[in-house]
């Protein structure tokens, strides 16, 4: 494969095409996959404990000799204060719960275990998750283990940047606005993650070919694009748009080492381009997921889903339920709108090499048109 750019040197990696870091999806074996095809895998450590974070990374280490990086959240909005124990700070619950429970009950979904409940919502590890002290921890560990390349899914790395830059770790923040860029450029990351509303998961409110562009000419730094690009001709688009490569999450969902169920992925596989939603019903941020009976139920029950944290608490009962039944029509996960590109689940190695193979072939054929 010839297909490369700048940060492939700054990465050591052979293609820049960055594995984007899902929580709970991007695992050791999907990262190390990635990373040993030429790509550069991330691990998606958001819900991970500090115990649970070392143990992933250690495994990754066990699995390829190649770089590789590891994603968590930081967001603002959490981080200013501790909201679990700020006064008045934590919203009454119950009528939620009932909620939850009522649409458990409605669906015939079997009850669910503490065990099953800690999968989603872990506790036991440190301290309670997505809180001021959850985060701080899991950047403790990432520092403690000098992992070659921290990504910043949400929120400013600028607290943590001297010791991070230290330790010689190449920090990575994404983005959804131009603000959020030039914010962290001003914290000193060495690249930077644009990802449009078209994206899976968190996203922004803006485009993805919209916001590639803006971004590449607000900041001095290296910029990947993301959102939507489900195959080489988008990894291309993104590079036409000024993009040094691309950071891909849905297209390695529908893989063989994703960290998510067989029924997902089928999920994947049977979805089309209009069959997602953004919402905040799983985390308490806007999020672009595949749509269920649970988006729906919010929905049509017009209910305000709960700040992060306290929306995950309320939804996890549900969504373990969902998982045990496994039931594609609760929790088929998330996704971008490039999922009604996914024809079937392959190798992540193959899914890189077509990916690249393709990006280079309409790169070259570019000037078809000239």
């Amino acid at each position: 494969m010839t297909l490369r750019s700048p940060i492939c040197d700054s990465l050591k990696i052979d293609v820049p095409i960055v594995l984007a870091g899902m929580g709970g999806a991007s695992t050791p074996a999907l990262a190390a996959a990635v990373s040993n095809a030429g790509g550069l895998g991330v691990l998606g450590a958001a819900a991970a404990g500090p115990k649970a974070l070392r143990e992933m990374i250690e495994e990754t280490r066990s699995l390829t000799d190649r770089p590789f990086g590891v994603d968590t959240l930081l967001p603002a909005s959490v981080r200013r204060k501790d909201v679990m124990k700020a006064p008045g700070a934590v919203p009454d619950l119950a009528p939620y719960q009932e909620f939850t429970a009522e649409f458990i009950a409605r669906e015939g979904l079997p009850p669910v275990s503490g065990g099953e409940l800690a999968s989603l919502a872990p506790g036991e590890d440190g301290p309670m998750i997505f809180t001021k002290q959850f985060f701080e921890a899991q950047m403790e560990v990432i520092i403690e283990e000098r992992v070659p390349v921290y990504a910043a899914g949400l929120g400013d790395p600028g607290p943590w940047m001297d010791r991070l830059h230290a330790n010689g770790t190449f920090v990575i923040a994404v983005v959804g606005k131009v603000l959020h860029a030039q914010r962290v450029a001003g914290s000193g990351v060495d690249m930077i993650v644009a990802q449009g509303h078209d994206a899976g998961g968190h996203n922004s409110p803006v485009g993805t070919m919209a916001l590639i562009p803006q971004v590449v000419d607000a900041v001095d730094v290296p910029v990947l694009g993301a959102g939507g690009i489900i195959d080489g001709r988008g990894v291309a688009a993104a590079m036409m748009l000024g993009a040094a490569g691309a950071w891909v999450g849905t297209a390695f969902l529908a893989t063989e080492e994703a960290g998510i169920h067989d029924f997902q992925k089928q999920a994947l596989v049977d979805s089309g381009e209009s069959d997602t939603t953004v919402s905040r019903v799983l985390t308490g941020k806007p999020a672009r997921m595949i749509k269920s009976l649970w988006s729906q139920a919010w929905e049509e029950a017009e209910i305000e889903p709960l700040p992060m944290p306290f929306q995950s608490i309320v939804s996890a009962p549900a969504m373990a339920a969902g998982i045990r039944a496994r039931r594609a029509d609760i929790l088929p996960g998330f996704a971008g709108q490039g999922v009604g590109g996914i024809r079937s689940v392959r190798p992540a190695a193959e899914v890189l090499e077509s990916m690249a193979r393709e990006a280079e072939q309409v790169l070259k054929g570019a000037s078809d048109f000239l």
